[in-house]
């Protein structure tokens, strides 16, 4: 038997302010029985076999797993695989698996929630199996801000649109991305601009192109940084790269994991006429980061 837990079921795509309701409330319950929290999540997303496609996830799973951790000091994430068997796993035999295999001793769930085959487990259903096992179960009201519900599909379309400062908002924290840093031209050295260069995971969401006023997490520590998302026009790129100027770093980043927190769209990705026009206006962004960040 696992250790007792109570668990939030989900997926967690993003750990937004929705979620949060969710997490605090399992972790709250966890205290109050005394025993541990964590939550119950899926590898990949359920709808790219119940409707053959999946949208573009907000996180990589490594990035979502951080964020439970260290935002909601989840003790124990257990992410299945979404699979034909669970697909088709009746409600009843899933909610089973909660209880004797990974030792459920609370549930948390949202009001919307629906789990087992043909979606035909929901909140109502979970409650009273619950009740007759005698175990807590908590649902947990959607969040709406300004008359939206809080949701990853939300989030996403904020994304997409370049509305980080938004999306930062109904996440309750920045929008990550943890990748391996790769070589790339090097231009931007010879411009005074050393940039890193990370590929944007094809399963991800793709940010509106441009450049972005972040922070940069690098061994420990953290610094500001502009950074570019696309296909860089002015050089010729090919693909879509995610390329940070660390501000105040010096180093060879080459093959190490840096994790950005994106916060603000600062303008569109654009060709200019020069290089040197192109660098002065990376300066100029360097400038409206600190300044950013400096006023908040």
């Amino acid at each position: 038997m696992n250790e007792r837990t109570v668990f939030a079921l989900g997926f967690f795509d993003g750990v937004h302010r929705g979620h949060a309701a969710l997490l605090n409330a399992s972790r709250d319950l966890a205290k109050e029985l005394g025993c541990s929290c964590g939550v119950v999540t899926f590898e990949n997303h359920p709808d790219a076999l119940v409707l053959g496609a999946a949208p573009g996830l907000i996180n990589t799973v490594a990035d979502r797993d951080l964020l439970l951790r260290r935002l909601f000091h989840m003790d124990r994430i257990i992410s299945l695989p979404f699979d034909r068997t669970l697909m088709r796993c009746p409600w009843q035999d899933f909610f089973r698996r909660l209880v004797d295999e990974f030792g459920a001793a609370g549930l948390v769930c949202g009001e919307d929630f629906r789990f087992g085959a043909r979606g035909e487990g929901n909140a109502q259903k979970l409650s009273a199996a619950c009740e007759e096992n005698g175990i807590p179960c908590l649902v947990i009201p959607q969040l709406r801000d300004q008359q939206q519900v809080i949701s990853s599909s939300l989030i996403r379309q904020k994304i997409e649109l370049g509305h980080m400062s938004s999306a930062v908002h109904l996440l309750g924290h920045p929008y990550i991305l943890t990748g391996t840093v790769i070589p790339g031209h090097q231009l931007g050295r010879t411009l005074g601009i050393p940039t890193a260069n990370m590929m944007l995971p094809q399963e991800l969401v793709v940010p509106r192109f441009g450049v972005y006023a972040c922070k940069c997490s690098v061994q420990g520590k953290r610094y500001l940084a502009v950074t570019n998302v696309g296909t860089r026009p002015t050089v010729a790129g090919i693909g879509i790269t995610v390329e940070p100027w660390i501000l105040d770093y010096e180093g060879d980043l080459y093959g190490q994991k840096i994790t950005m927190e994106f916060y603000k769209f600062l303008r569109p990705e654009q060709r200019f006429h020069s290089l040197e026009a192109l660098r002065q206006e990376i300066f100029r962004n360097a400038q409206q980061t600190r300044e950013l960040f400096r006023e908040n």
